[in-house]
């Protein structure tokens, strides 16, 4: 196993359960939102209000594709999945891991939705991007790990180490 990518939606835990596998498995951690900040010198929703939905989400796809990396965990942002070939590139290079949160949870940990950086178009909400990328995130992950309101992060963390586990 070269890397792990954890997919979800914003405020899945993608981040704090990644830094945690990461430590398990003795890797690295990339947050591939931090590589786009870190090259465009500036915030993702400045990026999201300067350029647009799509116009993100080509910033984000090339961000992702330069990833060149070995035995890291990989969080990217919760539109990876909208670029086909960001995502392709991640699987390969290891498995993909969703962290399926319910919609109440992820209304509950995000506090601060209009100013987060979500790849979103001025009146959507939460639900309507979970709708739209549910599939999308089950289509590419190679197992799903759900994660309900119940479910303690060291919980979390310990099913995706199981899973990975079972995959060698």
């Amino acid at each position: 196993m070269h890397n792990v990518t954890l997919i979800g939606m914003p405020g899945s835990g993608k981040s704090t359960v990644g830094v945690l596998i990461a430590k398990h498995l003795g890797f690295a951690f990339l947050d591939t939102d931090l590589t786009i900040q870190h090259r465009e010198n500036t915030l993702l929703q400045d990026l999201v209000d300067n350029l647009g939905v799509q116009g993100f989400l080509e910033v984000e796809e090339r961000a992702v594709l330069s990833v060149d990396c070995h035995h890291h965990v990989i969080s990217p942002g919760g539109s990876v999945v909208c670029c086909p070939a960001a995502i392709a590139h991640l699987k390969s290079l290891g498995p993909v891991v969703y962290l399926r949160v319910p919609l109440r949870e992820l209304n509950r940990r995000i506090k601060n939705l209009s100013t987060r950086g979500i790849a979103m178009e001025s009146g959507q909400s939460l639900s309507d991007i979970l709708v739209e990328r549910a599939p999308l995130y089950e289509q590419y992950a190679d197992f799903i790990i759900d994660c309900p309101p119940e479910c303690t992060l060291e919980d979390t963390v310990a099913d995706v180490l199981s899973r990975l586990r079972l995959e060698k």
